[in-house]
């Protein structure tokens, strides 16, 4: 009997069914010492009795997924205490079980894991987007620590995908949109390409399942009659690798859905383009061989023009290597080939762990490790942004993959994402020197700040000891890292200045009312500031100053506008809060209801103006952050709102009148009915309506879209 079986032997009854642990220590016995797979086993039967009774959403024991994201990590040959992490990532946050547990079973670096991957469900946030940006921020601060935290949470959500089917809808598409945003990005940037493309295959399909129906169907359709041009192609390469005595792997590559997808959508290019290219890759035995086997490919086909590149000498930022070529085939058809060494093929599959060096403090000279290192300390840097979504932000300004390589004046090469400027390249040679930036010089031309580098520049800063960042960068600078450091600045501005500044809006907003800082009175002041729940004036002075409170709204709270005179029933100022004694009108572009998230805007001669923050027009105020009111619904309005629906109906007699019943029988007043457009088939009609909220919206609605004649509903927004 093998080892993996005797261990399994030893398990009751309950816990031997197989579950993929047979796999999983199959897996182990190949490159960890037994006393290792003894330990991962005894984190096996800790987890299996914490989450005993408990199953997953497809109705497998709760077991079966730490063991899935084990054996993802097993592939990868991690270590025993990544594994044991694996198997009790979630028993903390889903079971009775404690970190302390953990430590004394298993030490302090598995109960640090284990902590990093887990979510802060255990805290209050103001907002879900709140929770899943903080949860986001502590892993990378754990990763910052370990670099396995990011591959066991990238293996969790591997396998969470691959089980998304007995999800609702919504939190399928949320979930998806999640993995194609942060978590592929992340496994890109760490050069995990296996990750990488199931995780987009995966998010697109979640995400776009008509898209990806379509798409998956004709690529189905195209790879029969591909397999006798693809087998061709490669014995033809394979033979001329014979007659050049020379050791290589020829295998045609797959094509992934995501990639076609952004291939079509970014190049503008129909599905036969963009399906018709064939990918090869030749995998040889050294860095020399492989220029030699791009030489003899040149000879056997004609290279496209431009079509070149060299990631062996200028490897990717992830530390991925190899070189690409793109030739005219058989009929013109183009062909794409990648020729690598077996080493670079083991990196550009699993990234950071191609090696086993994980740990931060371990001194590696292997690309992707120190790579990754580096990417990782710019990531504490970033930590000065002010809040977890914030910081969620600028991570995924990081995350894009398109990439530019320019050289400072000593020839050193920086990566920077395509569309950076001189400013970020500053920033990113050193934080001083992008503080201190005051002119650039390209090839050694001067050029404009704003100026976006191209590949192979030479690129010089010019500092001035009494420079500082000017906020306008933030309108053109591209890397998360400039971004931060720019906004840090802004909101550490000597207090003295905002205050100052803060003193003068005020002063000058209270003049507007007939009053000035000095007539309010030491006593109105103090007892403003309590209300507001300040310490001092100049607290109030600095905010004013830092944007963080409006000057009107300030100055006639301490005017005591809202008790100089109270607004007649009926009147919108008694439905907004925030706005007390101030003119409110609701925007007709979107006809904001209660319930909506909302943002208020001073108009000249309208007051405080209502939009919804969806609305289209708000790209036309933010470029005047300084008239943002922060506003919200009071909790009991008692009047109705406007607000407007499109119904798409079949064209058929009296289906109008059908759904003006429909909507009087649900408590709504129709104001106005239009028909927006009328075809063969369907007619589009568009009502304004009497609601109280939202929820009696989605009422109507709801009954709208159940009659027979009615295919779609949906509500207007400019």
């Amino acid at each position: 009997m093998d080892y993996a079986a005797a261990l399994l032997t030893k398990l009751p009854g309950a816990s031997r069914r197989d579950l993929g642990l047979r796999d999983l220590l199959d897996t182990l016995e190949v490159y960890l010492p037994k006393e290792q797979v003894d330990m991962i086993m005894r984190a096996y039967t800790f987890a299996a009795a914490a989450h005993r009774g408990q199953t997953r959403k497809t109705g497998e024991p709760y077991i079966s997924h730490p063991v899935a994201v084990a054996q993802d990590l097993a592939d990868m040959r991690l270590d025993a205490q990544a594994i044991a992490a694996a198997i009790l990532h979630d028993v903390v946050e889903d079971t009775a079980v404690s970190l302390a547990d953990i430590e004394k079973d298993f030490g302090p670096d598995v109960a640090a894991l284990v902590d990093g991957v887990s979510k802060l469900d255990q805290i209050e946030f103001h907002s879900r987007a709140e929770a899943q940006a903080e949860s986001f921020r502590k892993m990378i601060l754990a990763m910052i620590e370990d670099i396995r935290v990011i591959l066991v949470k990238l293996a969790d959500r591997l396998h969470n995908m691959q089980t998304l089917d007995a999800m609702p809808a919504a939190k399928k598409a949320r979930i998806a949109r999640e993995t194609l945003d942060i978590y592929a990005p992340i496994a890109n940037r760490l050069g995990i390409n296996r990750f990488k493309v199931e995780l987009e295959d995966l998010g697109f399909r979640y995400l776009y399942p008509f898209r990806y129906r379509v798409l998956n169907n004709a690529l189905q359709r195209s790879r029969g009659s591909q397999k006798p041009f693809v087998k061709r192609i490669s014995d033809e390469i394979e033979a001329t690798l014979a007659t050049e005595e020379i050791q290589g792997e020829v295998v045609g590559r797959e094509k992934h859905l995501y990639s076609i997808y952004k291939k079509m959508a970014e190049k503008k290019r129909s599905l036969n383009e963009v399906v018709d290219v064939y990918g090869f890759r030749i995998v040889v035995e050294d860095v020399n061989t492989c220029y030699q086997v791009l030489g003899l490919v040149h000879s056997l086909y004609k290279p496209m023009p431009g079509r070149f590149k060299d990631y062996i000498a200028i490897p990717r930022v992830n530390g991925y290597q190899s070189l690409h070529t793109t030739l005219f085939g058989p009929n013109g058809l183009p062909l794409e080939v990648q020729i690598r060494t077996r080493d670079m093929h083991r990196v550009a599959e699993s990234g950071v762990a191609s090696h086993w060096q994980y740990k931060a403090d371990e001194k590696s000279d292997a690309t992707p490790q120190r790579r990754a290192r580096e990417w990782l300390k710019n990531l504490a840097e970033l930590q000065r942004s002010g809040t977890s979504e914030e910081f969620l932000e600028s991570v995924k300004v990081d995350l894009f993959p398109d990439k530019i390589y320019v050289f400072t004046p000593t020839g050193d090469i920086m990566p920077l994402p395509k569309g950076s400027t001189t400013v970020d390249f500053a920033y990113a040679v050193h934080t001083d020197i992008g503080d201190r930036c005051v002119a650039t010089k390209i090839d050694r031309n001067l050029v404009p700040l704003r100026t976006q580098l191209q590949n192979s520049q030479t690129v010089e800063i010019v500092t001035s000891r009494d420079a500082k960042p000017n906020p306008n960068w933030l309108t053109f600078v591209r890397t998360a890292k400039a971004r931060t450091a720019i906004r840090h600045h802004m909101k550490t501005m000597r207090t003295s200045e905002s205050t100052d500044l803060g003193r003068r809006l005020l002063d000058q907003s209270l003049k507007d009312l007939g009053s000035s800082v000095r007539k309010l009175g030491k006593v109105r002041m103090k007892t403003a500031i309590g209300e507001l729940g300040l310490g001092s004036n100049d607290e109030l002075f600095e905010q004013i100053g830092l944007g963080e409170r409006l000057a009107p709204l300030a100055a006639r709270f301490l005017m005591g506008a809202d008790q100089a005179g109270k607004p007649g029933v009926g009147q919108a100022s008694l439905v907004i809060a925030g706005t007390e004694g101030m003119v409110v009108s609701y925007a007709r572009c979107c006809l904001p209801i209660p319930g909506d998230d909302v943002m208020g805007y001073l108009s000249s001669g309208r007051g405080v103006v209502i939009h919804r923050n969806q609305c289209g027009n708000l790209a036309i105020f933010r470029k005047q952050p300084e008239k943002w009111i922060a506003v919200g619904w009071e909790d009991e309005i008692d009047r109705e709102f406007s607000s407007q629906i499109s119904v798409d109906t079949r064209n058929k007699p009296g289906v109008l009148a059908e759904v003006a019943s429909t909507i009087a029988d649900n408590g709504s007043n129709i104001e106005q009915v239009s028909v927006l457009g009328r075809h063969e088939d369907c007619s589009v009609l568009s009502f304004v309506l009497q609601v109280r909220n939202r929820q009696h919206l989605a009422q109507i609605m709801r009954a709208v879209r159940k009659m027979s004649n009615v295919l779609r509903v949906s509500r207007d927004c400019a």
